[in-house]
This record gives structure tokens, sequence and C-alpha cells, in this order.
């Protein structure tokens, strides 16, 4: 067996390759983890400010979820097949293909951005009026939705050139540019929302426009960070060279990513149909969990998100042993953090509630909501760690796959079936019923792809 302290390496050589395994996760995670707890917190917030409007705001953020959820996933997922490919292009040593990703990334983020942009004015109305036919929730839906739409190029940006800065190992220096726009978020949002510091009153819109222009600010410290401090990448128009080549490498893993939070989008707009045939508190609930669960998941993904650099680079430089702890110490950190916030939504459901002014209707529903959904904490801890290494390994159709027999296969149906029962509570046991199911599914993969691509290094 290789021992990793043993390898003899270039010095030049990218500390993904180099430094001890623990010690590399702890430095590339950790950033990224604190950046998403507050990118976590701005989500509450956000919504802890919507619901003071009213009910009807809350649930209209909530069924936007889908739609912002779809722009995410474009993001994210052409980050992740940059990510994945960049890191592999380091390990391999080519510094011209590395620069050549990074352009064609940035080309790519671009038109991701155009097609939100012709979404967000043609889009929202109907998409809500198949929802509701409570108008006042169809108008808080429109103005929210069309604002987060049309002015997203900060959100497709920051997210990309945040991807850049991680897949080199700058973890910390994408962690200022999140951290930058969360905070810009969280301050700007009462200010818009209530019209303060003489600032006129928006409401809903407010909370739309204070999103908007964090994600504007992340762009902006992203780019610059990138541009003075990210020496890895040559960002000069003069080196690309347009290769179709590229941008199929970076989709193979980046759409299977892309479908994968899809597949999330359109679960979430089928499931709110299915609770809104109970109430649109019942929506509303779902809404407030999902924002109060990103605080548990999202350090989670930040971890794993640090071990896709890490496992690329490792991938293309063949050190077998490297990726091998790295899976294994980010599956137990993950495992961890997911039994912590099992905890806190067992032990304090009605605390969690309390932040958002709920009546007596959302407590009844929400409590046992809360308790139920984080059953499956655990086990997801275990298929989000899989997935991510799905990904850095350039298997990224794996990760659908699960997601799919989670999602599709298994928690829709389940939760229909469920709703059949009269009970909106019993609708929550699906949850844990499509983990099962992933979790079969990411064990599997996780067996065949350890035989393919990692135990024959």
């Amino acid at each position: 067996m290789e021992n990793e302290s043993k390898i003899e390496t270039p010095q030049t050589e990218n500390k993904m390759g180099t430094m001890p395994v623990g010690k590399l996760l702890v430095q590339i995670s950790l950033p990224m983890m604190i950046s998403m707890l507050v990118q976590a917190l701005y989500n509450i917030v956000d919504s802890i400010f919507v619901a003071r409007i009213s009910e009807n705001a809350l649930t209209a953020v909530s069924l936007a979820f889908p739609i912002q959820n779809l722009m995410i996933s474009m993001a994210v997922g052409t980050g992740v097949g940059i990510n994945a490919l960049l890191s592999m292009r380091l390990g391999q040593k080519d510094s011209h293909a590395v620069s050549q990703t990074a352009l064609h990334g940035i080309l790519l983020t671009f038109f991701s951005y155009v097609i939100f942009l012709v979404i967000g004015f043609t889009v929202p109305r109907f998409y809500f009026e198949r929802q509701t036919d409570v108008q006042e929730i169809i108008e808080y839906g429109v103005s929210y939705l069309r604002i987060c739409t049309v002015v997203s190029f900060g959100l497709f940006g920051a997210i990309t050139f945040e991807r850049l800065l991680q897949s080199t190992g700058r973890t910390i220096l994408s962690m200022i540019s999140q951290i930058a726009g969360a905070l810009t978020n969280i301050v700007l949002d009462p200010i818009m929302i209530f019209g303060l510091a003489g600032f006129p009153a928006l409401g809903i819109a407010g909370a739309a426009w204070a999103t908007v222009i964090g994600q504007i600010v992340a762009l902006i410290v992203s780019l610059l960070l990138n541009l003075k401090k990210n020496t890895d990448i040559n960002f000069s128009i003069k080196n690309f060279s347009f290769s179709w080549q590229i941008i199929g490498d970076i989709y193979k893993v980046g759409v299977p990513s892309i479908l994968l939070g899809s597949v999330g989008s359109i679960l979430t707009y089928l499931l709110n149909m299915i609770l809104g045939t109970f109430s649109t508190t019942a929506i509303a609930v779902y809404g407030i969990y999902f924002k109060l669960q990103s605080f548990v998941f999202m350090p989670v993904f930040g971890l794993n998100n640090g071990i896709v650099p890490i496992v690329a680079y490792n991938y293309g430089a063949k050190y077998k042993e490297r990726i091998t702890k790295s899976i294994k110490l980010c599956a137990i950190a993950a495992i961890s953090i997911m039994l912590f916030g099992l905890a806190v939504f067992e032990i304090f459901p009605k605390a969690l509630l309390g932040m958002f002014a709920p009546t007596e209707e959302m407590l009844k529903i929400g409590i046992p909501a809360l308790r139920i959904i984080a059953l499956h904490f655990p086990v997801a801890a275990v298929c989000i760690t899989f997935t991510s290494v799905f990904q850095a390994l350039g298997r990224g159709l794996l990760s659908m796959i699960a997601s799919f027999i989670r999602q599709i296969f298994a928690l829709l149906p389940a939760a229909w079936l469920l709703s059949l029962t009269g009970n909106v509570n019993n609708i929550w046991w699906a949850f844990i019923i499509a983990e099962g199911a992933s979790l079969t599914a990411c064990m599997l993969a996780m067996i065949s792809v350890y035989k393919k691509q990692i135990k024959t290094l």
C-alpha cells in the first residue's frame, strides 16, 4: 500500500498532491463550510423577514423556490464540471488546458444567464397561476421571481468565479467572496423590505433586490480575487481557442449535476402541488423546512465540495491512497454534522418554527414535519459524499441516476400515496423511504466505481 507521506513529487506540485489528506481536507473544506453556513443563514434571515409581511408572502417565496433552484442548479452544475476538469488538468500539470477550461467555463456562464433572462420576462405569471388561485400569492410571487431571474447575472458569475478559486485550492478567497455577498443580503433585507434608513418600503420586491445585489457583490469580489490572486489560471482572452471538446468535457460532469438539481426543482414543484391540496400553510411549512435544513446540509455540501478537487487532482496524479483516505474522512465528518442537525430538529422544532411568525396551524403541521423529515439526515450524508466522489471522477451520470431513484421513483410516488391517507403529516415519511432507496443505489455505484477506477490505480 502506498504511503502518502513518502510519495516523491516535484517541489512545484500543487498542495492537493502533497499536503497530508486530513489537513488538506480541513484547509480546503472549512472555508467552504463557513461560507455555506453564512449562505444558509442569509436564506433563513430572508424568509424570517418575508414572514413578517404575511404568510402569503412566505408561501409565494416557497413556490418560487423551484425556479430559483433551477438557476442555482444550472450555475452549480456547470461549476462542478469546471471544477472537476480544471482540477484534473492541474493534477496532470497542463497549465494551458487549465486556462482553457476556465475561459470556456466563463463563456458557458454567460449563456446560462441569457436563458434565465428570457425566462424572467416570460414565465413567472404563468408559473404561479398554475400553482394557486390566491391572487395575493400570485402577485407577490411574480414580483419576487421576476427580479431574481432577470438580474441573475450576479448569481451565475459569482458561482463560476468562486468555483475557479476552489478548484485551484484557494477556498479562503472563495469564502471571502461568498461572505461578502451574504452579508450584503442580510444587511439590505430589512432596509429594503420595510423601508429603513430612508429607503422606500419595497415589501417582497425588496427581498428580491437584496438577494440580487448581494449576488452582484459576490461576483465583483470573486472576479477581482481571481484576477489578482489566482496565479494558476491565465485569464487573457488572447489565449482563448474555442473547443467543443472542452465544453463536452465540462458538461460530461456538469450536465448530470444540472439535471440532478433540476430534478429537485421538479420534485419541489410537484410536492407543492400535493401539499396544496391540503392548504397553503402546508406549502409554507415545506418552504420553512427547506430553509432550515440548509443550515445542516450546506456545511455538508461545503465539505463535499472540498473533496471534489482533492479527489480529482489525486485521480489525475494516480495517488490511490490519498483518494480513499479523503473519502473516508469526508464521510465521517458529514455523518457527524448530520447527527447534530438531527438532534436539533428533534429537540427544538417549535423554537425553529418560532422564527417565522407561525400561526397555530403552521405549528400543528410544522412540528411533526421537522421531526419526521430530519430522520433521513445521517443517511443523506453518505449519499452526498458518494455523489461528490462520482463527480470528481468524471462519473456525474451516477449522481444523476441516484437522484432520479430518490426523487422521481421513490419520494414523489411515496408522497402521493401517503397523501391519499388524508393526513398531511404522513407525507413527510416519504423522505425516509426515498433516502433508503438512494443509499442502496449509491452503495452499489460506489462499489463499482472503486473496483473500476480507484482500486486499479
